[in-house]
């Protein structure tokens, strides 16, 4: 398994803190701590079914955090709402680690081409609020959308920390947690 600085993105090259563009940094260093994750995990894992997480494997957990990313990245050309819930499902990411390595590979091309003034970009998003379908739509900007997809993958990658210590696979301490929780447990403030 790889260190924990590498999968927890230690010194990823993010920018100032400043530049709206760390933003779109730290969404590639999730991205990429993801992809040294499935590296790392022995065969069989990838689409092994969980018994803690019911229905649930690193693969479709892998698969969901990339579709979210990929559908805000893809609001930026569409010209249309960005839509999580009714958004393109890759499934083939679900049970071949490769694809999903080759899916994460692209989408860390595209955001290394986002600056400041595409993160401030303003985008509108469609989001479903009940079971019945009711939907809103609202203004938001790129950068807010990968910030989004950003914090929902570090969620996913605590479930994906989960079923790999099922199958007996450990990862890094820092793997699936928010920034704020360990600059927290750093710096005690």
């Amino acid at each position: 398994m790889a260190t924990d600085a590498a999968l927890a993105g230690e010194n990823a090259g993010t920018p100032d803190s400043g530049d709206p563009a760390c933003v779109a940094a730290a969404a590639g260093a999730v991205l990429e701590q993801c992809a040294r994750f499935i590296q790392c995990l022995p065969e069989g894992c990838y689409a092994r079914e969980s018994r803690l997480i019911r229905g649930g494997t690193i693969g479709k957990h892998v698969r969901h955090t990339v579709d979210h990313f990929a559908a805000a990245v893809g609001g930026l050309d569409a010209g249309e709402p960005i839509d999580y819930d009714h958004r393109s499902r890759e499934v083939p990411m679900e049970t071949t680690p490769s694809v999903a390595i080759e899916a994460i590979g692209r989408l860390r091309d595209r955001l290394g081409s986002l600056d400041a003034p595409a993160m401030g970009r303003p985008v509108r998003i469609r989001v479903m609020v009940a079971g019945d379908g009711t939907e809103a739509t609202l203004d938001s900007s790129l950068g807010r959308e990968l910030h989004f997809a950003f914090h929902h993958a570090v969620h996913h990658h605590a479930m994906l920390k989960a079923i790999a210590g099922e199958f007996g696979v450990e990862a890094p301490s820092e793997f699936g947690i928010a920034p704020s929780t360990v600059n927290y447990q750093r710096t005690g403030a």
